[in-house]
């Protein structure tokens, strides 16, 4: 007989929506949410995020930089996608310690570099309750 050993689940968990300028970065972070059963659309920047956010497609989870290029931030984009769609999942992620008033708005923060395994079991957290 063969072991079953699978390293992914085999049903989609829920689709996160990656917004992070550093394409590295990003290439490395949505490899590791796919191979843990996660559904990724990537965007560089928040504008791109909210043409997403905007469209029919379902988003369950935003994680989002902080520093991006463009005019609106990624705690602005958090901002706004917290007013529009306040079921949304929101972490914010940043190499740098977060200072804003606005903590209310998400529900999780990443450290930069970021930590996969960590990631990927507070997003699973986060999603509890809806997945």
């Amino acid at each position: 007989m063969m072991a079953s050993a699978q390293s992914a689940p085999s049903k989609v968990l829920a689709t996160v929506l990656l917004v992070e300028d550093e394409v590295l970065i990003r290439l490395m972070a949505a490899n590791e949410l796919r191979k843990a059963g996660f559904t990724v659309i990537e965007a560089a920047h928040a504008r791109e995020a909210l043409s997403v956010l905007r469209s029919a497609t379902p988003v369950d989870v935003l994680i989002t930089d902080i520093r991006m290029p463009g005019p609106i931030d990624g705690v602005q984009l958090a901002t706004l996608a917290r007013e529009l769609w306040p079921n949304l999942k929101i972490a914010i992620a940043s190499a740098y310690t977060p200072q804003w008033p606005a903590v209310n708005v998400i529900d999780a923060f990443f450290g930069k570099p970021y930590n996969p395994d960590r990631m990927i079991e507070r997003i699973t957290e986060l999603l509890q309750g809806i997945k």
